[in-house]
């Protein structure tokens, strides 16, 4: 695209670093957040990576994300700790409740981590790549702002909550990264930015009627779930189990709000050691499963990846040619850090 330069890694997140200590984050918290941020860019992901910064620093102007804020435990089990994220920046609390799991995980087999009071945690998947770097499986989700209309519903009622499922796999991961709607709403807005439809139907507009234009989803906040009815089901019970272990709020709570702040997520992590796996007989089944499924035959013109693919692929370019960014967005982030 015509607005997009490349910058390098190292750039955009020593970038991100000295704008977040600039903005009052102490040194290991604003490197930790910076990272996040640069990361999901690095692996393709603008919508939840630089894209979102700035919509993040007027989150911590409003005070609805607090700087200096750090977790605190609430309850604690061998396996399972609750923690309360104060506030704190989502993407900070939701790499320290993964770590959190890793590390009951390598003592006992199976982490769980429950937070409440956090904030958006930017790109799910960030935490799934986490896991799966320690050789462990994990599993996250999150709730969020109602943004997605329940089957038949004409409001949105629901959250677009997004789960994560990491494999490790050699030096790579198979990492399911997927919210409750068809397509993000960081993606649509992308899309809406360009003046571009969607390649597939995005949602509803105000009359019912499915639509590929991003305008009207984002107008009404009616994205399309996926699996219909029963992407629908599955984000009601993501929320009731992510604000019902974390005793946070749950998606209706949090609208009541009016903007998404004080969400609730949860965390688990398996290490495959301790739980009496041989590491090397997963990577071997799965090894056999993405082979297989690789060797699909497909419709003229299409292609078959597996979760978490195409992310490894982009890291790879991207560290070695610069990463996309909108040059407008630089622009601005730019500014920020003057």
């Amino acid at each position: 695209m015509e607005n997009m330069i490349r910058v390098s890694y190292e750039q955009l997140e020593s970038t991100l670093e000295a704008i977040l200590k600039k903005s009052g984050f102490e040194a290991e918290k604003a490197a930790v957040c910076a990272s996040l941020f640069a990361k999901a860019s690095l692996d393709g992901v603008a919508s939840h990576g630089l894209n979102r910064f700035p919509s993040f620093m007027e989150q911590v102007r409003k005070g609805h994300v607090q700087a200096d804020a750090m977790p605190v435990k609430e309850h604690s089990l061998p396996v399972m700790e609750r923690w309360n994220g104060n506030l704190g920046p989502g993407m900070y609390n939701a790499h320290f409740a993964m770590n959190r799991a890793i590390e009951m995980a390598a003592e006992y087999g199976i982490g769980c981590v429950a937070m409440n009071r956090t904030n958006h945690w930017m790109r799910a998947g960030n935490y799934g790549w986490q896991a799966a770097a320690t050789g462990c499986i994990g599993i996250c989700f999150t709730n969020t702002i109602p943004n997605m209309p329940a089957w038949g519903g004409s409001e949105p009622k629901l959250g677009n909550n997004p789960l994560v499922i990491a494999i490790p796999f050699g030096n790579e991961a198979v990492v399911l990264d997927m919210a409750m709607t068809q397509y993000s709403y960081g993606k649509m807005s992308i899309f809406e930015k360009d003046n571009a439809t969607m390649p597939h139907h995005a949602g509803f507009d105000r009359q019912g009627a499915l639509t590929k234009d991003p305008v009207h989803v984002l107008a009404e906040q009616l994205a399309l779930p996926i699996g219909l009815w029963k992407g629908a089901g599955l984000s009601m019970m993501l929320d009731l189990m992510a604000s019902g272990i974390s005793m946070g709020k749950t998606t209706r709570e949090i609208g009541l709000q009016g903007e998404e702040y004080g969400i609730s997520q949860l965390f688990f992590c398996f290490h495959l050691e301790k739980l009496g796996i041989d590491p090397s007989d997963l990577e071997r089944k799965v090894a056999t499963v993405l082979e297989d499924l690789k060797a699909s035959a497909v419709f003229e013109g299409m292609e078959v990846s597996y979760p978490g693919e195409k992310s490894f692929q982009r890291r790879k370019e991207n560290l070695a040619s610069g990463i996309p960014v909108d040059s407008e967005i630089w622009s601005n982030v730019l500014k920020m850090s003057k």
